[in-house]
C-alpha cells in the first residue's frame, strides 16, 4: 500500500503560484480566500515603529502584516494540486521575494486603485524576471471603479498583460483572477523561455 501512495504522490503535479503587491493590497485575505486549507500566515501586529515606517494612509483597521509569507493549496484535480505563496509588502521585507519566487510559474499582482503606486514596485519585478503576471484590481468598499484599460494605463502595462477587477475577500472572484493567470502562463508559455529567478 506505501508504495502505491508514493507512486500517486510522484505523479501529482505543483503548482507554484505568487499573490504579490503592495502593503495593504489584499494578499493575505485573497490568499485566505481561496485556499482549501487554513492558510500558513506569518502576521505581526503593526507597531508604533512599523506604523512611522509604513505608509497607511487608506488603510484604516489595518492591525497586523505578513512579514514572511501566506500560504495556501488549491487541489485542483487528483494530479495537479496550485501551492500560493502570499509575499510580504514592505520594502524592508523585499528580500523574502526571491526566495519565493524560485520555481514559481506565474504572479498575480494585486493593485489597489486607492494606492496604484504601491503596485509599481511589483510589475517591475516581475517584468525584470520574466516572470508571467496578472494584475487584480482589488475592489475595495467606497473606493472608485475603474476601467481595466484605466488600470493597464496607470500601471503603465502592455495590452499583452491581463487586468481584471475583483474582491479579494471573494471566493468565486479570487478564483477567477488564479484561472486568468493560468491562462495567461500558458498562452505566454510556448513563446519564452522559462524565467531565471
Amino acid at each position: 500500500m506505501a508504495y502505491a501512495d508514493s507512486d500517486r504522490l510522484n505523479s501529482v503535479q505543483a503548482v507554484k503560484l505568487l499573490v504579490a503587491g503592495g502593503f495593504g493590497v489584499g494578499k493575505t485575505t485573497m490568499v485566505g480566500a481561496v485556499s482549501e486549507i487554513a492558510p500558513l500566515r506569518t502576521e505581526e501586529r503593526l507597531s508604533e515603529l512599523g506604523t512611522a515606517v509604513d505608509d497607511v494612509t487608506g488603510l484604516d483597521g489595518k492591525k497586523t502584516t505578513t512579514v514572511a509569507l501566506d500560504f495556501g493549496r488549491i487541489t485542483i484535480s487528483p494530479e495537479v494540486v496550485v501551492y500560493l505563496f502570499g509575499t510580504p509588502g514592505q520594502d524592508r521585507f523585499w528580500f523574502v521575494w526571491k526566495e519565493l519566487s524560485v520555481g514559481a510559474l506565474g504572479a498575480v499582482v494585486i493593485a489597489d486603485t486607492r494606492r496604484i503606486t504601491e503596485s509599481f514596485a511589483a510589475v517591475d519585478y516581475f517584468e525584470s524576471r520574466r516572470i508571467p503576471f496578472v494584475v487584480a484590481a482589488n475592489c475595495f468598499d467606497g473606493a472608485d471603479i475603474y476601467a481595466e484599460d484605466e488600470i493597464r494605463g496607470a500601471l503603465d502595462l502592455p495590452d499583452s498583460i491581463p487586468v481584471q477587477l475583483c474582491d479579494a475577500r471573494n471566493r468565486e472572484s479570487a478564483k477567477s483572477v488564479l484561472v486568468l493567470l493560468l491562462e495567461h502562463v500558458q498562452r505566454t508559455s510556448a513563446g519564452h523561455p522559462p524565467a531565471r529567478n
